[in-house]
């Protein structure tokens, strides 16, 4: 069909008012599209152009070339030349006319070709034509002309190619750019149309048709295109305006200005002089900008990619093993392996062992082995540890003895070395290498599991307190080399069992994290024993006494046959609390001292008398008389202890459980004389002493001290000593309400106190006052409370255990109390009266 032709004039500079006309219109184009055509066909003249300009600066001028979607679904093709203006003013001037084809909706171009095919077309005229001329869209078959010359100013704008062809397939996306065109700067419209006959070749067709654009533009912000270019000194002004610019005249972008690896890869081919790859690459499938086929294509071809180009075609290979045919998998696994390349990063080698593993068995070994080779290669000098290795089958020929000359003494040096730290995985991947290329590491074995052992927990320890939950990253690799190497895993079990009784709580949080297999018929009874405490904590709850038999139960050994085993199970159950009294009377009875002092746990005992003395302290007021039973418990415990270690519990401690032996004697027993500097002794040998233990102690020194049968002389020892806290302990203990129970209904032992309260005033500056004190608070109201028959008893118990002098002095002091109970009644009676 005959496409309508537009010809149409523009106002020339200096004519004020003057717009543009059409200068001819084909058949089929109304006067509302040509309204909205006009502006599409207005072009500004570049600043200082000349009044009268020459025929090269005339033919230097921008000539635009546009194409553009009308409202109707119509499109309109142009190109715009600038000519002379003879029609009078002051001189001569210059005018753009404008030669435009319109497409109605749904015809395609002559040919089927693009519309910058049509840039060079030789039928586009700057006249008004007086008749019909030729179609300049119905070009003659072949390549056109924009295709000319692609090669060379692809090479040419190398540093700006990639960010450009990235910018040019996101502007040719379904949806409109919404008035953000991308603007290409050029010195020469010409320049720009080859930028579009870049895209035309490197974008699907589809994408290619909804670039819209002009090559020239004064004022791209207002521009309805997806592409516009501009001359150089304009491009400042699209800057301000937030546009994406791409100045493709001054100083090259650093880094290529993208990261998009598909326009990456396009740019590659592009400076490799190879369009053709586009087209191949489309065959192949994938989403239409994916990187994988044409990085894919243009390493099969020879060019070379960077590592994100190649793990790309890696990944997209891997993930479609059949699109491929033999040779071209040949191809490309070639040029994955090249030796020439030094930049492999770590993604590109996890990509190529999933190449690896979904190649082998579908390709001969001697495809796949270069791929083998490089996998080991990498987990050796590399350190990747996460790589996907080989199976010991995948070499074949001399390849595999190749790679293990080349890689077993780096391997064994490694492992041997003490001194240097080394990762959880970094172990595993190389004990799985060495395997894989029949390295026989079985001297340095030893060593190595001995390191790797409590590198598993440290590590496993450190991600969990990270906040890592689940398998810990080293785990997969582990649980496959523990099930590829029964050595290994024997060896590596037995350390685990070793490490156990130093830290088991750290062995028994890795074992619910990491299911290691020991199943098998190696003992392993504290490995068993950390893999069982959980399940036996969440059965039975806070009976931590049967928690600890079912610990120990699943060991399988006696603790009388290896101690050890206590050891792992106290620290289990306990790990860092100390058990009761009655836990630690369980614990001593369950085996030997010689057993506790070969585990090491008769320092838990000690932590358990000691805790239990100081956890439940006497609170002022408590009642003289038996004291709780966990003290005396904790007490009993203490005296064992002493018996049962005496090499071992030496210090602080020692002196501490002295002092609750000490108090067990003197509720019980008979201690040894010099009771007050004893205590005052241990207390000072126990410091820092707890401050409950230190109170036990004093109170059970001043509670013998209180009872009727107290030795006399540790009593004057007492007293004259003038220790201040323990005289506060005495005179908080004289006044509890058994004390004073006993004082109004034991006569006699009102009359020993009245005795030992009155016997020594002047034995230092503490205990008077407080002796004193104690006569006239606390005995004195038992005193009167007392009926008048044990008065007289307590008159004259005090004259027979004393001297007729202290009786008087009894009768003195209650006399003195008498008469003034009488005056205070008497005064009563007198207010009231």
């Amino acid at each position: 069909m005959s496409l309508a032709q537009v010809h149409y004039t523009s106002a020339a500079p200096g004519d004020e008012g003057t717009a543009g006309r059409f200068t001819a219109v084909g058949p089929g184009v109304s006067a509302a599209l040509l309204a909205e055509i006009e502006p599409l066909l207005r072009h500004e003249l570049p600043d200082g152009v000349a009044d009268r300009p020459s025929d090269g600066e005339l033919r230097s001028l921008p000539q635009p070339f546009t194409y553009a979607t009308l409202s109707d679904g119509s499109r309109l093709v142009s190109r715009s030349a600038p000519v002379r203006d003879t029609a009078g003013g002051a001189g001569p001037g210059v005018r753009f006319h404008a030669h435009a084809v319109h497409l109605p909706p749904g015809v395609p171009l002559p040919g089927d070709r693009l519309p910058v095919e049509a840039w060079r077309s030789p039928h586009w005229v700057a006249v008004t034509p007086d008749g019909a001329i030729p179609d300049p869209l119905a070009l003659p078959p072949g390549p056109t002309a924009v295709s000319e010359g692609l090669d060379d100013f692809a090479v040419s704008r190398g540093p700006w190619l990639a960010a450009v062809l990235a910018d040019l397939r996101r502007a040719s996306g379904p949806k409109e750019p919404g008035g953000r065109p991308v603007v290409l700067v050029e010195r020469q419209c010409a320049d720009v149309a080859r930028w579009l006959g870049l895209a035309s070749v490197t974008l699907p067709r589809e994408c290619a048709e909804r670039l819209t654009f002009t090559t020239y533009t004064r004022r791209p912000g207002s521009s309805a295109m997806r592409v516009v270019g501009m001359l150089p000194e304009d491009a400042e002004a699209a800057r301000a305006a937030g546009l994406r610019v791409h100045v493709c005249t001054g100083q090259a972008p650093p880094g290529g200005g993208t990261d998009d690896v598909w326009a990456t890869t396009a740019a590659r081919v592009w400076r490799s002089r190879s369009p053709e790859l586009f087209r191949e690459a489309r065959e192949l499938p994938g989403e239409p900008f994916a990187a994988g086929p044409l990085a894919v294509t243009a390493l099969c071809a020879g060019i070379a990619l960077g590592p994100d180009g190649r793990a790309a075609a890696t990944r997209w290979a891997a993930d479609r093993p059949y699109a491929l045919d033999a040779k071209r998998t040949g191809q490309l696994v070639e040029a994955l392996t090249s030796p020439g390349i030094d930049d492999r990063t770590g993604p590109e080698f996890d990509a190529a062992g999933r190449l690896f593993g979904a190649l082998e068995g579908r390709c001969p070994a001697s495809v796949t082995a270069p791929l083998a080779a490089m996998l080991v290669t990498e987990a050796v000098r590399g350190g990747n540890g996460s790589l996907e290795l080989p199976h010991r089958d995948a070499f074949v020929g001399p390849e595999g003895a190749e790679v293990a000359e080349r890689l077993a003494p780096e391997i064994l040096t490694e492992l041997g070395d003490r001194a240097g730290p080394r990762s959880v995985a970094r172990t595993v991947q190389l004990l799985r290498v060495a395997r894989l290329l029949g390295v026989d590491g079985t001297d340095a074995l030893p060593g190595v599991v001995d390191r790797l052992a409590p590198a598993l927990l440290a590590e496993a320890e450190e991600e969990s307190g990270a906040g890592a939950e689940g398998l810990p990253g080293f785990a997969p690799a582990l649980l496959e080399l523990l099930d590829e190497q029964f050595e290994v895993r024997t060896a590596l079990l037995g350390a685990l069992d070793r490490l156990a009784p130093e830290d088991p709580g750290a062995v028994a949080r890795f074992l619910e994290r990491v299911a290691l297999p020991f199943t098998g018929t190696q003992a392993l009874p504290h490995l068993r024993m950390c893999a069982e405490v959980p399940g036996a904590m969440a059965t039975l709850g806070g009976d931590r006494a049967a928690v600890w038999h079912r610990v120990l139960r699943a060991a399988g050994l006696s603790p009388f046959a290896e101690p050890l085993v206590l050891r792992t199970a106290v620290g289990l159950v306990w790990e860092d609390r100390a058990p009761t009294v009655e836990e630690a009377r369980l614990l001593l009875d369950a085996a030997t001292s010689d057993a506790h002092r070969a585990a090491g746990t008769w320092a838990r005992l000690v932590d358990a008398a000691l805790g239990a003395s100081a956890a439940e302290p006497p609170a002022t007021g408590t009642p003289v008389g038996p004291s709780p039973a966990s003290t005396d418990e904790a007490a009993a415990l203490a005296h064992d202890l002493l018996r049962g270690f005496p090499g071992e519990i030496g210090g602080r401690e020692r002196a501490g459980l002295l002092l609750l032996d000490l108090v067990r004697e003197l509720r019980t027993g008979a201690p040894e004389p010099g009771w007050a500097e004893t205590v005052r002794t241990l207390c000072a040998q126990a410091d820092p002493v707890e401050p409950a233990l230190r109170e036990r102690a004093h109170t059970a020194l001043v509670e013998r001290l209180l009872a009727p049968d107290r030795p006399g002389a540790e009593l004057y020892d007492f007293v004259h000593g003038d220790d201040a806290e323990l005289i506060a302990a005495y005179d908080r203990t004289a006044r509890t309400e058994t004390v004073r129970t006993r004082l109004r209904t034991q006569p006699a032992y009102a009359a020993d106190c009245f005795t030992v309260w009155t016997a020594h005033p002047h034995a230092g500056r503490t205990w008077p006052p407080v002796a004193a004190a104690l006569l006239d608070e606390v005995l004195r109201p038992a005193v009167r409370a007392m009926s008048a028959e044990d008065v007289a008893e307590v008159e004259a118990t005090v004259g027979r255990t004393g001297s007729s002098g202290r009786a008087d002095a009894f009768r003195t002091w209650n006399r003195v109390s008498t008469l003034g109970r009488l005056g205070r009644r008497i005064a009563g009676r007198v207010r009231r009266g």
